[in-house]
C-alpha cells in the first residue's frame, strides 16, 4: 500500500518549504492518524519512512522531531550552512598512511602473487594471516592461539556472526545501557531482545549482569571494555577479573568489541581473563583506513566451528586479497607505524577538545577519538543536534546509543577523528558558543 508514502511526501514537502523547522516536534502517531484519516499502523509506517529518509529522528519518551537537512559536504561554519563538518562518523586517517600502505601492496601486484591473492578463502583465512593477527594482538601475559582466529569482511559482520552464533531468534543479549548503535540494528534484524545493563565509572557492573540472568535466560553479553563508545570508559583489571568470574559462574559467553583498543597499551583484553568464555572481535578499519574493513575474531575452541558457520552462512567471510595485504602490513611494520601515529593524533585531538570545550561537562579518555558531552540546560540533545546541523556540524545524540525504553541523557557524542585539526577546533568553538546560548537564541540567529 503506497498511501503512507504519499503522506510521508507531504510531510517532507512541509520540511523542505520551512513550514516544519529543525527541532519541531511532530504530533503523536495516533494524532497524525486522526488528522489524516489513516490507520494508526499506517501512521507508524509514515514515521518510519521519514526516519529512513533522514528527515526526522525519534527520542525515546519525548517524541519525533524534525532534523535539519544535511548540508553539502565540506567544512564551513557560516549560517545557514552550505557545507558539512562531520563530528558524527569517526574515521581516523593520518598523514602519510596511504604511502605506507601502497608500499606494502606493491608486491601483491606481481602476477604470481596476485593470482594467489584472488583465490577464494574460508573463514579461517590463511595460516599466515592467522599468525600475523595473533602476533598483532599479543600483549604481555596474553598471546591468542592462531588456530582460534577467524576472519570477516568487516568488524560489523564479525559482531553479527558472533551474535547470530550465540543468541537464537527470540533470545536475550545483554549490553551496556549505552551501546554501539550497530548492535541495536543487528539485534532487531535477528529478532533478538537487548537487555540494558547498568554501568558505572569502571564500566559494566557484574551484579547487573547477574540480575539480568535471574530475570530470564540470557544467552550472551556484548560489551566494550576498552575505550567504550560513546563514553570512553576503560575497565580496570579488577573489574575485568570480576566480570570473568561472573561469566564462568553464570555459564555465559561475552562478545568483546576491541575495535578501539589499539589506542591503548593496556589493560589486557577480557579474553585474557576469560579465554574460555570470551569471543574477541576487532577489525582494521580504525587501525588502518576506513576502506580496509577486514574484521576478525578470537574464539573459544568450542565456538570456532559455530561462529565460522555463521560467517559462511551470512556471506561474511573476508577476501583473500585483503588478508594477504594486512598480513604484509603487519609483517613489515606498517600497522605498528600507523597505530603509533594515530595514538599521537588522538591525544592531540583530545587536547583540542579539552581546550575548546573548557568548562563543559565532558567524559573522555586522553587516548580516545571521541568524547561524551553532557549538555547544559535547557538544551535537549535532539534540539542541539538540529541547531548544530544548521551550522554545518554533525554530532550524535545520546538517543542513538540508548537501549530499551529508558530516557536518553541530555548529551551528545563528539567524534574527533574525521576533520582536519584546524577545522575540528573551529567546529568545537562554534559548538561551545552554541551551548552557551539557549535554543531560542540559536533559533533566532
Amino acid at each position: 500500500m503506497e498511501d503512507y508514502r504519499h503522506a510521508a511526501d507531504a510531510v517532507a514537502e512541509d520540511i523542505a518549504a520551512g513550514r516544519l523547522r529543525p527541532g519541531d516536534r511532530l504530533p503523536t502517531q495516533r494524532a497524525f492518524a486522526r488528522t489524516h484519516g489513516i490507520a494508526n499502523s499506517t501512521a507508524g509506517r509514515v514515521y518510519r519512512e521519514l526516519v529512513r529518509r533522514g528527515l526526522v529522528v525519534g527520542e525515546v519518551g519525548r517524541g519525533t522531531f524534525v532534523r535539519a537537512e544535511p548540508p553539502a559536504p565540506g567544512p564551513a561554519l557560516a549560517e545557514p550552512a552550505v557545507q558539512h563538518i562531520d563530528l558524527e562518523l569517526n574515521y581516523p586517517v593520518v598523514a602519510g598512511q596511504s604511502e605506507l600502505l601502497a608500499a606494502g601492496l606493491a608486491p601483491l601486484l606481481r602476477p604470481d602473487l596476485l593470482a594467489a591473492a584472488l583465490r577464494p578463502v574460508a573463514a579461517t583465512g590463511t595460516p599466515a594471516a592467522r599468525d600475523a593477527v595473533a602476533a598483532l594482538l599479543t600483549r604481555p601475559g596474553w598471546a591468542p592461539d592462531p588456530n582460534r582466529v577467524l576472519f570477516a569482511g568487516n568488524g560489523r559482520q564479525a559482531i553479527a556472526a558472533a551474535i547470530a552464533a550465540l543468541v537464537p531468534p527470540g533470545g536475550r543479549l545483554a549490553v551496556e545501557e549505552l551501546t554501539y548503535p550497530v548492535v541495536k540494528a543487528v539485534a532487531a534484524r535477528l529478532g533478538i531482545t537487548l537487555v540494558p545493563l547498568a554501568t558505572d565509572a569502571d564500566g559494566l557492573r557484574p551484579d547487573a549482569l547477574a540480575a539480568a540472568c535471574r530475570v530470564a535466560r540470557t544467552h550472551a553479553v556484548y560489551l566494550q571494555p576498552t575505550l567504550h563508545n560513546p563514553l570512553g570508559t576503560t575497565m580496570s583489571d579488577q573489574r575485568r577479573a570480576e566480570l570473568a568470574d561472573a561469566l564462568r559462574r553464570l555459564g555465559l559467553y561475552a562478545i568483546e568489541d576491541a575495535v578501539w583498543a589499539f589506542l591503548r597499551d593496556g589493560p589486557p583484553p577480557l579474553a585474557d581473563y576469560a579465554p574460555d568464555r570470551t569471543v574477541l572481535v576487532d577489525s582494521f578499519s580504525k587501525r588502518l583506513a576506513p576502506g580496509l574493513t577486514t574484521g576478525f575474531t578470537v574464539t573459544p575452541a568450542p565456538l570456532t566451528e559455530q561462529i565460522g558457520a555463521a560467517l559462511r552462512s551470512g556471506g561474511w567471510t573476508a577476501t583473500r586479497f585483503a588478508l594477504d595485504a594486512v598480513t604484509r602490513w603487519i609483517g613489515d611494520g606498517t600497522v605498528a607505524r600507523i597505530v603509533h601515529a594515530k595514538r599521537e593524533d588522538a591525544a592531540a585531538r583530545q587536547r583540542i577538545a579539552a581546550t575548546r570545550l573548557a568548562g563543559s561537562t565532558l567524559r573522555a579518555d586522553p587516548a580516545a577519538y571521541n568524547c561524551w558531552w553532557e549538555l547544559p540546560p535547557p538544551w535537549r540533545a535532539e534540539t542541539f543536534v538540529a541547531a548544530a546541523a544548521w551550522r554545518g556540524i554533525a554530532v550524535t545524540p545520546a538517543a542513538a546509543f540508548v537501549v530499551g525504553s529508558g530516557r536518553a541523557p541530555g548529551a551528545v557524542r563528539i567524534g574527533l577523528a574525521s576533520p582536519p585539526p584546524d577545522v575540528l577546533g573551529a567546529a568545537l568553538d562554534t559548538l561551545a558558543a552554541l551551548a552557551r546560548s539557549t535554543p531560542e537564541d540559536a533559533d533566532a540567529h
